[in-house]
């Protein structure tokens, strides 16, 4: 409302809110510095789980950040930012959620200080800006080539990813099958290597343990034979990929057949089954002796294929018919008369398997499958789900690698580091900006400072130990141990990251912070409020308006 005139001017609808300047800021930023404290605790191997139950009460147990923030709901728009770093870091590299999170929130911390002192958000934001630039510079610097062939060095990577899971003595079984499934299904393209991780289907099923997890260099079809008269297993499989019903379709228009005679009602019935059982021949004629199909396989059909033996799958998703295309090598026909042996996919062993209640068909020892699936098994649901998030933090953190083979150490080593030379960059800036720059370098030193916290480490002495190492020539990469209590090597105790995980945090982070210290007011709508329940009246509407006034009834 304004009163320049003299006369009350109403600018915003009623029950609209407004927060200007310095209470807009500290709103923003105290938001943005919860979300923090949320995931803080989580980070590195002896960070803690957290439990989350939803509006049904389902519950998830997990420490990855990605699937806590995308659990909650969260209502503060500032705080909505933070969450959407935490997606962004996860749909671009797929891991280094908190510790994206983590790098914001502190920047947000140290900005609060420094707004506090005076220090105008538009500086600190430009500060920011150059000490992150100078933070990318310093990483593609110190970053070590590795080779697509070094197994060890890519496991190594896997399993560091890993660390902070659930899945004990499981991670070198996982690390394993992750590195098997990402180097099977990596293309060319250019000059990069990529890896689409939609090639790589996960199927969950409870029993057994972590360690019966398997890779199917094929596919895992959730369906089951569709006749009792069919062979429940073949090999040396030749594999018709149909995207059309095997059943006699329906005219589009009505249409009425005049039947005077008993025997002409048989010629029609039996001229559709000779249809039928064409369809079935020219299958046949292909060479195929197994067919998986995404519509409706007709009875008669199905009775004719047994016959033959030909083992038959139907109404199968047509994103696995994709997978199954690049799994065989076969290709997608959309009707049977085009069907010939050169779409054709090929399998060493189709097999119907029993896992657990359901029935599920195994597609498996394909030629050079560019698809390829992975059973998970555990032994209890909530288990499975965090072995789930295991396996795609380790699969994506191999994609990253395959992308860009450079990689870094973990443990908050390269943080420090980045810190420390940040710092010496400082003082080249100049002016009131080399108080922010000086802060950027502070909050990356938060990354080691938490691990140490989150493992009962006193986070004073290991600070001072690790800026006294860091300090030496060759201490480049010591970080936290956080099971020895001490600092380490860390490149040499195998805690190894890509570095496109680092980068991505870092540039996440920055704009995310950024972002939010530019804002200095905020205009909220008023809420709209909600139906009454039953909406009163008949059919939901109001009294009188049913068709008859009140009082009628």
């Amino acid at each position: 409302m304004s009163n320049l005139t003299g006369q009350p001017i109403i600018i915003l609808k009623e029950g609209a809110s407004r927060s200007t300047g310095r209470d807009a800021r500290s709103s923003n930023i105290t938001a943005a510095k919860i979300i923090g404290e949320v995931v803080k605790s989580t980070l590195g191997p002896r960070g803690m789980d957290k439990m989350l139950v939803d509006s049904l009460g389902d519950v998830t147990v997990t420490n990855d950040g990605a699937t806590i923030l995308d659990e909650i709901d969260v209502q503060h728009p500032a705080a909505k930012m933070i969450v959407e770093v935490a997606k962004t870091q996860d749909d671009e590299v797929g891991d280094g959620t908190t510790t994206a999170v983590v790098i914001a929130s502190e920047l947000l911390s140290r900005a609060e200080e420094m707004i506090n002192d005076k220090i105008h958000p538009t500086t600190i934001v430009s500060g920011y800006k150059k000490a992150g630039e100078r933070a990318i510079e310093i990483l593609n610097s110190i970053a070590i080539p590795v080779s697509l062939e070094d197994n060890d060095t890519l496991k190594k990577v896997a399993i560091t990813s890993m660390n902070s899971k659930s899945v004990g003595g499981a991670r070198e079984h996982f690390a394993d099958i992750s590195l098997t499934a990402i180097k099977q299904i990596v293309e060319k393209s250019g000059d990069l290597n990529l890896a689409d991780l939609d090639n790589i289907q996960i199927i969950k099923k409870e029993g057994k343990s972590l360690f019966d997890t398997q890779l199917v260099k094929g596919m895992i079809i959730d369906k089951e034979v569709v006749h009792p008269g069919m062979p429940k297993r073949v090999e040396n499989a030749k594999i018709a990929l149909l995207d059309c019903a095997l059943e006699i379709e329906k005219t589009e228009f009505s249409a009425e057949i005049r039947i005077t005679d008993p025997t002409q009602m048989q010629a029609f019935l039996d001229e559709e089954s000779q249809m039928m059982k064409a369809m079935v021949e020219k299958i046949k004629s292909s060479g195929a002796n197994v067919v998986l199909g995404q519509k409706g396989i007709d009875d008669t059909v199905q009775h004719f294929l047994a016959k033959e033996g030909i083992m038959t799958a139907r109404r199968i998703k047509k994103s696995d018919m994709e997978k199954l295309a690049r799994s065989t090598g076969g290709r997608i026909t959309t009707t049977v008369d085009d069907l010939t042996t050169n779409d054709l996919g090929k399998a060493g062993l189709v097999e119907e398997r029993k896992i657990g209640e359901d029935k599920m068909i195994f597609i498996e020892k394909c030629k050079d499958p560019k698809s390829v699936a992975i059973l998970i098994r555990a032994g209890l649901e909530r288990l499975i789900d965090e072995a789930e998030r295991a396996l795609n933090d380790s699969l994506s953190v191999l994609a990253a690698v395959m992308r860009d083979p450079r990689v870094v150490a973990g443990g908050g080593s390269i943080e420090a580091e980045i810190a420390k030379r940040v710092r010496e960059y400082s003082s080249k800036v100049g002016g009131r900006e080399q108080l922010a720059v000086e802060a950027f370098a502070e909050s990356l030193e938060n990354i080691p400072r938490t691990l140490a916290e989150n493992a009962g480490l006193n986070p004073i002495d290991i600070m001072t130990n690790l800026k006294t190492d860091h300090e030496k020539k060759d201490g480049i990469w010591i970080g936290v141990d956080v099971f020895s209590g001490k600092t380490k090597d860390m490149l040499k105790s195998g805690i190894i990251e890509p570095l496109r995980i680092k980068q991505q945090a870092i540039k996440s982070a920055v704009e995310a912070a950024s972002m939010i210290l530019r804002v200095d007011d905020v205009i909220a709508a008023a809420k709209s409020a909600a139906p009454p329940p039953g909406g009163g009246g008949m059919g939901g509407m109001p009294p009188g308006m049913g068709g008859m006034p009140p009082g009628m009834m």
